[in-house]
């Protein structure tokens, strides 16, 4: 049998990063434009990027409803930074049409801890994931205000003035992250979510 296809929703933003990410858990990874290729993975990777343009590429490459199809349908889902945004049921500080795929019983505020200049570095610790704390990389990134009963907080910011806020959730099949894994060569969230996938199948 062959193992998880993953593929990367390829309409803006990390892309590149995710799949390089991906191939080095040892996961067979590909871009995703169009419905076809959706149709041929078994889980799907949302991309840091900027998320009130990436919600709009959705609908004009066709894909808004086969992804909210596959989602209910069960399929593994990872959103990093603007892909968290995009996984969340409700968006604060969004543009009033932006419109994700609301998979997340979670409020995540845009832009939470600042503009681009205000991008920092934290250690995150994300229970289910071995070995020491992330290096997380937070680049006008969102964080979790509340959640829904049924979604798991795996992850806070452990000091500086956003200490203690939401930066990782799991819901089901679902997860989210509000840093970039993929920027630093720390593939553990990589492998975490290759083994939901695989677990899924």
């Amino acid at each position: 049998m062959r193992g998880p296809v993953i593929g990367v929703l390829a309409l803006q933003g990390d892309v590149r990063e995710h799949l390089t990410a991906l191939a080095g858990v040892g996961v067979h990874a590909r871009p995703v434009r169009r419905p076809a290729e959706l149709d041929a993975v078994d889980g799907l990777v949302v991309p840091g990027g900027e998320s009130t343009t990436m919600s709009k590429l959705v609908d004009i490459f066709g894909l808004r409803e086969p992804v909210d199809k596959r989602i209910a349908a069960g399929m593994p889902v990872y959103g990093s930074c603007a892909g968290m945004i995009m996984l969340a049921a409700e968006v604060l500080d969004g543009r009033p049409d932006q419109r994700g795929f609301a998979g997340i019983g979670m409020t995540v505020r845009r832009n939470a801890f600042g503009r681009q200049v205000d991008s920092f570095e934290a250690p995150v610790r994300v229970a289910g994931v071995d070995g020491p704390a992330f290096h997380a990389v937070f680049i006008r990134a969102p964080w979790v205000e509340r959640v829904d009963p049924g979604v798991e907080v795996l992850g806070r910011v452990t000091g500086g003035p956003a200490v203690d806020r939401v930066v990782a959730v799991r819901q089901g099949n679902l997860l989210a992250t509000s840093f970039h894994p993929e920027l630093t060569g720390d593939l553990r969230l990589h492998r975490y979510f290759a083994d939901l996938v695989a677990a899924a199948r």
